[in-house]
């Protein structure tokens, strides 16, 4: 059976929705609650419930195929990783940044989380906005540091949800690293032993989706969405995934290039002096910055490139990237600094 037949429900259809949430009993035969498609993800349908009681949940259901303009395939029964996710989560992070999870389907391959109260704002919505505040970069630093450190200290109980990388691979190394080096062959080589050094390390559980998009501030604390990726692997990649964004935004909003330059530094800064002197330390940072340039490149010329850049944007990032490559930085700071060099005024 393929996974897209394993899937008979669409939640984004609100008569068929309703029929299912009554039919399994997860709320009264004659309750109505109010459900909203929610917008913004390429990999999953996601639809807010919100019931008469005031009692909102949100949920999630994998795509086989995603909705992006190239063909990018991945297995819908991921969403049962990011299940776990949420479980051990709720554990790993710091309280209050992770939702609950409600409840999991693996017939339709769903799940329930509790909703975050509004009003909240999405963080990427925030930064394009032109609202960069150096305590959300602080704060997104120290959570993933937090996440890194806990979960680095528990990897034989974390291993029967996390030690397979097939989700890793389908929705990040292949459309990110081994595509872009199809579309960039000069950066094959550097892509290359990049994968191969990323699938080698097993040092901590990694989010593989660490974002601005995937945060939420609500009370002005951040809220920490999306874990289909979830894995044991290399945090570094976690940290070079996110770099990328605050880079990326520098580029884009030439205004603001310098702070988000800074931004970056100050988020590497937060999540080293949070992670302390964990035993897979060394190297780390080398590892971080060639992910950054790996994925810097990946959202420009891979099967998921940032909507808000040009294309005139995309060829002068790719253009900066390339020439980095040839000779890689080796801290955040030098990174950040010789990026927004090779961009230009």
């Amino acid at each position: 059976m393929s996974a897209q037949s394993d899937v008979a429900l669409d939640i984004e259809d609100p008569a068929a929705l309703l029929a299912y949430l009554r039919q399994a009993g997860h709320i009264a035969p004659d309750e109505s609650p109010a459900l909203e498609r929610l917008a913004g993800g390429v990999s999953s349908r996601t639809v807010r419930v919100t019931r008469a009681s005031g009692e909102a949940w949100v949920l999630k259901q994998s795509l086989a195929r995603l909705r992006v303009s190239v063909e990018w395939l991945s297995d819908p029964r991921r969403v049962h990783t990011e299940a776990a996710a949420l479980r051990w989560l709720r554990q790993l992070a710091p309280s209050g940044a992770v939702p609950e999870l409600i409840f999991e389907d693996h017939a339709e391959h769903l799940l329930a989380m509790q909703a975050v109260p509004q009003p909240h704002i999405n963080w990427k919505t925030l930064l394009l906005a032109g609202g960069l505040a150096e305590r959300h970069v602080l704060a997104f630093g120290r959570l993933l540091a937090t996440i890194h450190r806990r979960s680095s200290e528990r990897l034989a109980e974390l291993a029967p949800d996390f030690a397979d990388k097939r989700f890793f691979e389908s929705l990040r190394v292949e459309p990110y690293y081994r595509y872009s080096a199809t579309q960039a062959p000069a950066a094959a080589d550097f892509l290359g032993r990049l994968i191969e050094a990323t699938l080698a390390q097993t040092a901590a559980l990694v989010h593989g989706d660490y974002s601005p998009k995937n945060v939420l501030i609500y009370d002005d604390r951040l809220i920490l969405l999306d874990y289909e990726v979830a894995h044991i692997g290399d945090p570094a990649f976690d940290l070079g995934f996110s770099l990328t964004h605050l880079l990326s935004k520098a580029h884009h909003l030439p205004a603001q290039r310098a702070a988000f330059g800074q931004a970056a530094q100050a988020y590497w800064a937060a999540y080293a002096d949070e992670l302390g002197a964990v035993p897979w330390r060394a190297g780390l940072e080398a590892r971080a910055v060639a992910h950054t340039l790996g994925c810097l490149l990946a959202r420009v010329a891979g099967r998921s490139p940032l909507e808000y850049l040009s294309a005139e944007e995309r060829a002068r990032q790719q253009a900066a990237v390339l020439a980095l490559m040839a000779e890689p930085p080796l801290t955040v700071a030098e990174l950040a600094e010789r990026f927004i060099e090779q961009l230009g005024s």
